[in-house]
């Protein structure tokens, strides 16, 4: 395979190394339970049943999107033997603001995949009649549709008296088959790696969504060996040093524990290779792609955060940023402090104090802080400290970037006396 300009590629079948690359079931790794869970999920469908919900979160990078796909390609297959026509509906929250946007994007996916036209405009007609051209799709084109709904904790909307845009969406495709608005069998997967956005769900769509639960752990070193020694056929025959999967595997664990870091730095290990005409992938190569990597992923999953995790990590990298100490650091107390501060003016529901501090504790694992323990002396208690290796102003500016806490960054001063304020009663 040659690569640009006409060189000698590292690569055999570059493919299987982009993180999206949907793989076939012998591909997928360490997620036995996860895929038994899926397959009983979609099997009514050969018997022409309804599918069930479902409900599958955890961690970005792992393999929600990827396992759901990989087994409705092969559902799918298996309902064309008998001459049924199954298919999943797609679209990921993580960019659209509202309900009739969310709608629209189901539409357009449906009508792109049934080759035909969209038939809504996406501005001037009102969401019920986007939901109607969805179900006219549905009803001539499929006869079994999952909805796919990716990051749907992300889909708020304008927080209406009636609950956010997330419950009113699951609620309308949940019952779509049940109110005759399609005949066929229709069922909604929820993908999400905050799962408790579903204790906001009223009580309608609790009734009408109850989603099987499906948890998906962080991958461990052990799992994404295999994964990446799945897609070793993407580089050539000796085109990767002895020891190049096992590192990459340690060095996605210990950051992430996400198959798409691992996939990534394997891809970008070879594309290094290419660019400098080698022709094997060397460890300097992933090392060298992984700095690279390390420092925009830390920024790229800022903005895959939830907005309770965008909220409290935002709250804590403020306190940060006028911290008296030499080094950038935030005492719980405060940052949960201005956390609920900044909760209220987002108007969104203010977690409890554990809640907070696992949140933050959490974001170690992505490498965003570090916390320890630390003591207010005797009768004082104790209390978790968070500390920023790289500058904490980086970290705000990017929550702020896009996001709905904007308004609140332009807040500037108010911000700040804030502060300082919660500072000096804490140092007291």
């Amino acid at each position: 395979m040659l690569g640009d300009e006409g060189k000698a590629s590292v690569f055999a079948d570059p493919e299987l190394v982009q993180s999206e690359t949907c793989v076939d079931e012998g591909r997928i790794v360490g997620r036995d339970d996860q895929l038994e869970s899926v397959v009983s999920c979609l099997k009514p469908a050969l018997q022409g049943r309804n599918p069930a919900n479902m409900l599958l979160h955890g961690p970005a990078g792992t393999g929600k999107s990827l396992l759901i796909r990989a087994v409705a390609q092969q559902i799918g297959k298996l309902c064309q033997l008998k001459g049924e026509r199954f298919e999943i509906v797609s679209t990921n929250c993580r960019s659209i603001n509202t309900l009739d946007q969310a709608v629209y994007e189901l539409v357009r996916t449906a009508a792109e995949d049934c080759d035909t036209e969209i038939g809504v405009p996406e501005i001037g007609v009102s969401t019920r009649q986007k939901y109607r051209r969805l179900y006219e799709l549905i009803e001539n084109y499929y006869d079994t549709v999952i909805f796919v709904l990716d990051e749907i904790d992300l889909l708020v909307g304008q927080q209406a008296n009636d609950g956010p845009a997330y419950s009113k969406i699951l609620r309308e495709l949940s019952r779509a088959g049940s109110t005759g608005e399609i005949e066929g069998h229709a069922s909604v997967a929820a993908l999400t790696r905050d799962p408790s956005f579903i204790e906001n769900l009223d009580g309608r769509t609790e009734s009408t969504f109850d989603p099987r639960d499906i948890p998906f752990p962080d991958y461990d070193d052990a799992q994404l060996r295999e994964i990446l020694e799945k897609r070793r056929d993407a580089f050539r025959r000796d085109a990767l040093e002895d020891g190049i999967i096992p590192l990459i595997a340690a060095l996605a664990a210990q950051s992430s524990g996400s198959a798409r870091t691992a996939i990534n730095l394997f891809r970008s290990g070879g594309d290094l290779a290419d660019k400098w005409n080698e022709k094997t992938v060397t460890k300097n190569h992933v090392r060298e792609s992984w700095e690279t990597l390390d420092k925009e992923g830390s920024l790229k999953i800022i903005e895959e955060l939830s907005i309770q995790k965008k909220a409290s990590l935002y709250a804590t990298a403020s306190i940060a940023c006028h911290s008296p100490c030499s080094r950038a650091t935030a005492p719980s107390p405060i940052g949960f402090k201005l956390y609920q501060w900044v909760a209220g003016q987002l108007d969104v529901d203010q977690m409890t104090r554990e809640t907070y501090v696992k949140y933050m504790k959490k974001m170690s694992s992505y490498g965003l802080v570090s916390s320890s323990r630390k003591s207010r002396g005797r009768g004082g208690g104790v209390y978790m400290e968070f500390s920023f290796s790289e500058d904490p102003k980086a970290i705000v500016d990017r929550i702020v970037d896009g996001s709905r806490i904007r308004s609140i960054a332009e807040q500037e001063q108010h911000l700040q006396k804030t502060i300082s304020t919660l500072l000096d009663k804490f140092h007291e």
